[in-house]
């Protein structure tokens, strides 16, 4: 089983393209392509605000191509991205870009936030809107299990596919193969947020396409190093050998190199790959 993360993290500290290189010298065999730079905003009003970042600009085709170039080079493939969001800001032109910038660095999958609060038929129709650009690009879309804070409470509450219901209701009505399941552990584990990912990986079954993995303490959405806190990895290890999952092991632990510099953050990375790889045995002996 092929490992992978994403770069966004990796990239703080030393830019994209050097983080494809640490990733591929750590041992992972993927990258995930993140481009949440494509588009910043203002979280505080909502609103996109002035970038400079390559993606945004007009030569963005050309820097997907070079990350491309680089990835070769060291012998790492992209095998899948992760979109700007909240994606009903961000708007269908950027999230076309995403999924072209995908194809153009050779990744199978775009990972596309739903609209939270969004029923799977009112979520259909953005999916549906952007279903004929992704085939013209031989790109799959993966909608992800979100969730919601409880007001005044530790905990979250239900979001677009939160639940195994809900989560395959959204595939299920699109009914296309190109729009698969990328689950979140993290999202899928946090109280309150639904069944759990071992109960939401059965019932995807051959839906989930791609995960994104990483720990937390089943209260905030931590996006911490596997068994670094409170997931159950075992129980997810026994689920993904259940239903034969046959996609990458993606992390996000997105926040664990923030104790990291340039100057050490590929020791970070080389603790991340070993994680992944401790997940895929463990799948092997559960």
């Amino acid at each position: 089983m092929r490992i992978s993360t994403e770069i966004c993290s990796t990239a703080r500290h030393v830019g994209e393209e050097k983080a494809i290189e640490l990733l591929a010298k750590a041992g992972f065999d993927c990258w995930d392509f993140s481009m949440f730079d494509m588009v910043r905003l203002d979280w505080s009003i909502m609103k996109i605000i002035e970038n400079d970042h390559p993606l945004n600009g007009n030569d963005y085709a050309a820097f997907a191509k070079k990350l491309k170039n680089v990835a070769d080079n060291c012998g790492i493939e992209c095998n899948q991205s992760h979109a700007p969001f909240p994606s009903k800001i961000v708007g269908m032109d950027y999230l076309k870009r995403a999924i072209e910038c995908t194809a153009i660095a050779g990744g199978k999958i775009c990972i596309i936030h739903p609209d939270n609060n969004a029923s799977a038929e009112q979520n259909a129709e953005m999916y549906n809107a952007l279903l004929p650009f992704a085939k013209e690009h031989g790109v799959k879309i993966a909608t992800e299990n979100m969730w919601n804070w409880e007001k005044d409470a530790p905990t979250s509450c239900f979001a677009a596919c939160s639940t195994s219901e809900s989560f395959c209701k959204h595939i299920d009505v699109v009914n296309d193969p190109y729009l698969v399941a990328c689950l979140d552990l993290g999202h899928a584990e946090m109280r309150g947020s639904g069944d759990g990912a071992p109960n939401m990986i059965r019932a995807l079954g051959s839906r989930l396409q791609a995960l994104h993995i990483h720990d937390n303490d089943c209260l905030g959405d931590s996006h911490q190093i596997p068994f670094s806190m409170n997931i159950d990895f075992v129980a997810i290890a026994k689920a993904l050998k259940d239903i034969n999952y046959q996609g990458e092991l993606t992390l996000e632990a997105d926040r664990y190199l923030n104790a990291y510099n340039k100057d050490n953050v590929y020791e970070g990375v080389c603790d991340l790959a070993k994680s992944a790889r401790k997940l895929e045995q463990l799948i092997k002996e559960v």
